[in-house]
């Protein structure tokens, strides 16, 4: 994590003891080392390699500094109570800890670094900037401002103290040269993007009325933005009992008007940071802004432009937190490279995260343009050469290689690790053996699923957590704390990117390339939760964690390596797979099988109000186990259930959406969790949640659609998964 301290600016460190070997640089804006400025000794006894100093090696080069010169971090030690720091004068400080920055948190947690920077003149500070900048200005709150951007350069719009809108529009300069005011419109733009706002990703642009793009969205860290309403006006306010009162239209008009733009008395605009949403019954709504301090969109243009941006002057509504502020705008030069991302926390109030490329990028990029973000990387949705269709049947027939690396991997190490995860749990961890897997699930004293996945021991005080959320490794992490086990939770963040092989072949894959060491599992051996350490030919070989695990219901692997292998690792399947009919897939193509194979997913099947057996998952629940949190309450559930999951084979091929309504005749009787179009059944097919009174096998149901009424979907009962109900194919 990189802090910005200006003189007299505080900052607070706090260490559980199981990070206490988080250490600390400090830099002048010379690049020298500052440590003893802050009463810090320096070059003291954590060496820089035990750390992944990339990123700071990075920075370092950047600005002249003497990389040499750092051989070694000041500790910081074990601070459970915190240690407070002033800065003297203005430093840049980097805290290190060996796991990764998402472990560093802006509030207290146990088992979390926990960093407060407290800013001496009580104000928020803009982010770095994300290359050279030709021009920047702070629209100061209330006002406007209007620019020229010149095609190939970037624009990047910060809201400075967070939930504060800033009214945005773009017209194209050759049109004002011809009379002709053409700039971007809301109603094309939301019809080219099929969505309320673009956003990073295919979907990425803004379009005037002709449907020419004018501006592509890069980067976006808060997501949430309106193109629904027009700038603030005179005759809102008025109509409010405020005449007089400043607003967005007549400020545009009135920054635009030495541009030769006619003013208007309301304004299209896109709404940056201003919250709205559409609510059931159509009405549009809005709330506090969702931005924080130093949120921002950042945008390439397409052609040569007259912008405007203002700082909304609402104060008599939430949309500006009740208190109107500044934004700042920037504009970079062209040579600029500035990758496309969104912001992802790992909790509302943790540091932003900007997504990132894979390990497995450069392979992936040749082959699509189709990417979405998955928790804070970007991952492929499918391949044109193959299509979503062809994805799938390869998957069925042949074999595909999947980038999931947005799987969040956890080791828990330490004496007490068995015993944690025996609390933590819902499976019988103490039986199982070294090089052996568990699906399981977390939850909590209510019995709702925290979060699933796949548990490896690998040792018997060493065990691999592979799941969907980091609230696994906080509540693993609180569990210890609270209970004074002796165990480590590692996060291993990105470190450990991985590929799901699936596929009836993927054995015949991977026996090509795959070599592994007498003391472990041999390849053949290695049966279905199995895992093993194998290399790519020979001992020389890459290495990586092999399990023999996946998300598809068929056979298959998922292959675990470091990021530098992992072009390798990549390059030896698809050699091996060539003869086998290897294919790429996406997650697109994924969703339908995992839907096929009966595979609950977390706001689908689980989420807030569900607990483990309405979601499916009983089996993965053990309730002969000694006491687990959640134990009690499923207890309870399992004796009187309310709710189960089941499947609903439809008689058409519409596909219900999320949240689609169940019913038996007049009444609601359930809900569609998922639902897809099953290319093996040829019919739409949905996993749903019934009321126990009507989820009986072979049962008629209808999904409502259309207010629930107006166009019924009838489908039968049936159990899940909808393919081989054995999971035999998995298991061969």
């Amino acid at each position: 994590m990189k802090l910005q301290l200006e003189p007299g600016d505080l900052l607070r460190i706090a260490l559980p003891s199981e990070v206490a070997r988080t250490g600390l640089l400090a830099f002048d804006a010379e690049g020298n080392r500052g440590d003893q400025s802050l009463g810090l000794a320096p070059n003291a006894a954590v060496p820089i390699c035990d750390f992944d100093a990339t990123e700071l090696v990075g920075w370092m080069v950047a600005r002249g500094a003497d990389v040499g010169a750092v051989l070694k971090l000041s500790p910081l030690g074990y601070l459970a109570d915190g240690l407070v720091l002033r800065a003297p004068r203005s430093l840049t400080v980097w805290i290190v800890n060996p796991v990764t920055s998402s472990d560093l948190v802006n509030a207290a947690g146990a088992g979390a670094v926990v960093v407060e920077h407290t800013l001496a003149d009580g104000k928020s500070r803009l982010p770095d900037p994300l290359g050279e900048v030709r021009e920047e200005f702070t629209v100061a709150r209330g006002t406007a401002q209007a620019y020229e951007l010149r095609r190939g350069e970037f624009l990047q719009i910060i809201d400075v103290e967070g939930q504060q809108c800033s009214d945005f529009q773009a017209l194209s300069l050759a049109g004002l040269d011809r009379s002709r005011e053409r700039m971007i419109d809301a109603t094309a733009t939301r019809s080219m993007v099929r969505r309320s706002f673009p956003g990073p990703g295919l979907f990425d642009k803004f379009y005037d009325a002709d449907m020419s793009p004018m501006l592509s969205v890069l980067q976006d860290t808060c997501g949430r933005h309106d193109t629904f309403g027009l700038a603030c006006t005179a005759r809102g306010y008025e109509e409010r009992g405020f005449p007089g009162h400043i607003n967005c239209s007549d400020n545009i008009s009135e920054a635009t008007q030495p541009f030769g733009v006619a003013p208007r008395r309301a304004w299209p605009a896109i709404n940056f940071f201003w919250n709205t949403w559409v609510d059931p019954h159509h009405h549009i709504q809005s709330d506090e802004s969702h931005s924080r301090p130093g949120d921002y969109v950042a945008m390439e243009a397409l052609d040569d432009l007259v912008c405007v941006s203002t700082a909304c002057p609402d104060d008599i509504d939430p949309i500006n937190g009740w208190n109107p502020t500044d934004v700042h705008v920037r504009i970079y030069r062209p040579e600029t490279k500035i990758q496309r991302s969104v912001a992802y926390r790992t909790k509302e109030d943790a540091p932003m995260q900007i997504s990132q490329e894979s390990a497995f990028h450069t392979r992936w990029a040749p082959l699509t343009d189709q990417f979405a973000p998955a928790r804070d990387l970007w991952v492929p949705l499918s391949f044109p050469s193959q299509g979503t269709l062809g994805e799938y049947w390869a998957c069925r027939e042949a074999a595909t290689l999947q980038d999931m690396s947005g799987l969040r991997k956890f080791d828990v190490i330490g004496p007490d690790a068995e015993a944690l995860l025996q609390r933590a749990m819902t499976r019988d961890i103490a039986r199982l053996a070294d090089w052996r897997g568990t699906y399981s699930l977390m939850c909590d004293d209510t019995g709702q699923v925290i979060d699933d996945g796949t548990l490896f021991r690998m040792g018997a005080h060493l065990f691999r957590w592979c799941c969907g959320s980091e609230e696994s490794g906080r509540a693993l992490s609180n569990l210890a704390d609270r209970e004074g086990l002796q165990v480590r939770i590692h996060d291993l963040g990105g470190a450990l990117p991985n590929l799901a092989l699936q596929g009836p072949k993927s054995r015949d894959i991977l026996r090509k390339f795959v070599f592994t060491q007498p003391h472990v599992p041999a390849l053949d051996q290695v049966k279905w939760f199995g895992a093993t350490v194998a290399r790519v030919g020979d001992r020389e070989g890459a290495p990586f964690f092999l399990t023999r695990s996946g998300y598809t219901g068929e056979l298959g692997y998922e292959i675990f390596c470091s990021k530098e292998d992992a072009v390798a690792v990549w390059d030896a399947v698809m050699e091996a797979g060539e003869e086998f009919g290897l294919q790429p897939m996406g997650s697109a193509a994924l969703e339908i099988i995992r839907i096929e194979a009966g595979l609950a997913a977390a706001g689908a099947e689980f989420g807030t109000g569900v607990d483990a057996f309405e979601a499916g998952l009983g089996f993965a629940v053990d309730l002969k186990k000694a006491d687990f949190i959640g134990k009690a309450a499923l207890e309870r559930n399992a004796a009187a259930p309310r709710r189960v999951l089941k499947g609903l084979l439809l008689d058409c091929q519409d596909v219900p959406p999320h949240g689609a309504p169940v019913y038996r005749n007049e009444r609601q009787v359930g809900v569609v969790t998922s639902a897809t179009q099953s290319p093996l059944l040829e019919r739409a097919i949905a996993m749903v949640q019934l009321n126990i009174e009507h989820s009986e096998t072979g049962q008629k149901l209808e999904v409502g659609l259309l207010d629930g009424r107006m166009k019924r979907l009838s489908g039968d009962v049936t159990s899940v998964p909808f393919i081989d109900p054995q999971r035999k194919k998995a298991r061969v």
